[in-house]
């Protein structure tokens, strides 16, 4: 076992991701009443403007219509209570995109809430979750979705395989180690950030009571897919053997008990520091692409849609997978083929693919 990459680094989310990702914006419309009824449990009328942080924001244009919502529910409740809006993700985020689509000078999913609302103030942060992002009990409502899967650091390279999901033995067991201490790092942060009585809705992708997690639902395994279509590349003598070893994502997909645990036991610093589980819950979010593909029938255009949405949170890793010492283009041109590949095998089998979002839903309150 190598262990390598610290924060993530080479992650990035590509510009776009709003448009290329269509289905986190379903996923976060779904989970969007959780955070409504969260407002609606708190205390309104306190003093100082309401803080709402989203964790792991992207471009902001996949929760855009949660925070208008958001703002509107806080109205309700206090109809000239201030609304701050603090975006957060890591240094390498396109945050000129961020702000591009939220003073709408960009294309986002709908017009931007600054023109519909006054006393809203936006700001971002440039830090990775497991830091402490904000002062101690400023933080009313954080909000996190398809982020935390992420971890802070890559603890191994995955023999045979890209993914946690397909790792064994040591390997295995050094992912969980890293997602369990991450999990209790990230939520103890959240506690000191959050004001007594205030939420945090995250929802994060998971192993599910079946089984299934991210591409693996039904038809062809999607990290098994991208393993394939790395190992063809290196029988074809196009990537060496340390570079497929070498692209392995620093994720791991927590399940139902490993996410509850530390909100549950009371000997956990996360539960003494105040946290509860208020609820947790999972659903399956149906790939918009292959429900697409359905309706049309045309592989093609499938694959020409599909593939984006792959892309835009691999395409970091894979590159930095590869030799540094490979010229940019020639790295470039090997990241291209590579896609194109996984593109051929949607175009040869499209009814096997897709990437169905598997996520618990939680809603956790500091006491």
């Amino acid at each position: 076992m190598t262990a390598t990459n610290t924060e993530a680094d080479h992650i990035s989310m590509r510009s776009g991701y709003w448009l290329a990702t269509i289905g986190t914006k379903n996923v976060i419309d779904g989970a969007t009443p959780l955070v409504l009824d969260a407002i609606d449990a708190m205390d309104l009328n306190a003093s100082g403007a309401f803080c709402f942080a989203d964790l792991g924001c992207a471009d902001g244009g996949s929760s855009m219509a949660l925070v208008r919502k958001s703002i509107e529910a806080v109205r309700a409740g206090n109809k000239s209570r201030q609304f701050q809006v603090i975006y957060t993700d890591q240094p390498g985020n396109d945050y000129n995109a961020l702000f591009a689509i939220i003073h709408g000078l960009e294309k986002g999913p709908e017009p931007t809430f600054l023109d519909a609302h006054e006393g809203v103030f936006v700001s971002a942060c440039g830090s990775s979750f497991y830091r402490q992002l904000l002062p101690d009990n400023s933080l009313d409502l954080g909000f996190s979705s398809t982020a935390m899967h992420w971890l802070s650091a890559k603890p191994c390279d995955i023999s045979g395989h890209v993914q946690a999901v397909g790792a064994s033995g040591c390997e295995l067991a050094a992912f969980q180690r890293q997602a369990r201490s991450d999990w209790e790092t990230l939520l103890h942060h959240r506690a000191k950030e959050l004001k007594p009585g205030g939420r945090l809705v995250l929802v994060n992708f998971c192993r599910d009571q079946q089984g299934r997690y991210l591409g693996h639902t039904e038809g062809a395994d999607m990290f098994d897919t991208f393993n394939a279509v790395w190992q063809a590349m290196l029988a074809a003598g196009q990537i060496t053997e340390d570079e497929y070893q070498r692209m392995t994502l620093p994720q791991y997909y927590n399940d139902v008990a490993e996410f509850s645990v530390p909100l549950m036991d009371g000997s956990s610093p996360v539960y003494r520091a105040g946290l509860r589980l208020e609820s947790i819950t999972t659903k399956v979010v149906e790939c918009p692409y292959k429900l697409d593909f359905r309706q049309h029938g045309d592989a093609a255009r499938f694959a020409e849609n599909y593939i984006p949405t792959l892309r835009s949170w691999t395409q970091s890793t894979f590159m930095g997978g590869l030799n540094p010492q490979r010229d940019a283009g020639e790295r470039a041109t090997l990241i291209d083929r590579y896609y194109a590949a996984y593109a051929q095998r949607v175009l040869e089998e499209p009814e096997q693919h897709g990437m169905d979002y598997v996520h618990a839903y939680m809603v956790i309150r500091k006491e």
